[in-house]
């Protein structure tokens, strides 16, 4: 790596934020894949991103690669995303970040590799990593197969957002829903605020369910998206919460297809969703809707001693 510096910072300044996310959109335009989430792009500026940190590579005080690394909290290992800018790729940028983004994270540290592209198993590889997790990437033309009709269940009021008075429900059926997950588990009011100020925020694609004789206790919300930067543009089932105490009633189901008949009619024509490759219940709702696998992420985790 010769002629690259890299260096750790709690939180980039504005210039450095801004060729960090210009980076990642060359990646993106490269790759076909964004190569770090929309979280970590979020904690380029954001106030709540507590304890995140970023590692820059530079070289000549040009930014060649990045690291966002996430560290751990309670049972959840240290979480990172690197990318590396692609006329810089090929001199061991990639595996300096990964290295220092394990070492830095600590014991059971993880990094994604979106998409899981050649490059980044090769790294892999070279470092001896084993694959910790897997996220499958799944997407459904909105045509056909043609989707089914939307049948409420007795008692059911289905509804969408009416603001902010609504968030305190929503953030405690998205912790109960998520409690065991690292990324969407622990949801605050500011995770709300910010993705609300974002272009793509329709009020109307945030879905809510309840019971008709509590109605203001929700059961569950699917909060949809659009990904204007696509062309034509595509929807994402962007989050699906059902509360714990309401499995099993088939909420999940119907506000993942409430949300898609929405997208439909906005004139989408394509849908995509994220869901953990060894959540079968989920899998097996998404294909019976039917979702097909497109793409995997993949995350890598320093392969344990026998």
């Amino acid at each position: 790596m010769s002629g690259v510096t890299t260096q750790w910072t709690e939180r980039p300044d504005a210039n450095a934020a801004r060729a960090i996310r210009e980076l990642v959109e060359r990646a993106a335009a490269s790759d076909g894949v964004a190569p770090i989430s929309e979280q970590a792009v979020l904690s380029l500026t954001s106030s709540e991103a507590t304890g995140t940190c970023h590692l820059l590579a530079l070289r000549d005080g040009v930014l060649t690669g990045y690291t966002n690394l996430v560290p751990a909290h309670g049972e959840h290992p240290a979480m990172a995303e690197v990318v590396v800018d692609p006329p810089a790729r090929g001199h061991g940028i990639g595996t300096e970040l990964v290295s220092a983004a394990l070492a830095e994270g600590g014991p059971g540290a993880r990094v994604w590799a979106h998409g899981d592209r050649p490059a980044a198993a090769a790294v892999a590889a070279r470092l001896g990593l084993r694959t910790a997790r897997e996220l499958w990437q799944m997407r459904r033309a909105l045509a056909t197969p043609e989707l089914p009709d939307l049948v409420m269940p007795d008692g059911i009021v289905l509804r969408t957002y009416a603001g902010p008075a609504d968030d305190a429900e929503v953030l405690r059926v998205n912790e109960a829903a998520f409690d065991w997950h690292p990324e969407q588990g622990g949801w605050t009011e500011r995770d709300i605020e910010v993705r609300r100020a974002e272009s793509w925020f329709d009020p109307k694609g945030l879905l809510l369910v309840a019971d008709a004789s509590d109605p203001d206790r929700l059961l569950g919300f699917h909060w949809t998206k659009v990904h204007y930067e696509e062309n034509p543009p595509v929807g994402e089932v962007y989050v699906v919460g059902v509360d714990p105490v309401a499995q099993g009633r088939g909420l999940g189901r119907l506000l993942t297809l409430a949300g898609l008949r929405h997208l439909r009619d906005r004139g989408l024509t394509e849908v995509l969703l994220y869901t953990e490759a060894d959540n079968t219940a989920a899998v097996r709702t998404y294909t019976r809707l039917g979702f097909a696998p497109a793409h995997v992420d993949v995350a890598y985790a320093v392969a344990e001693s026998e």
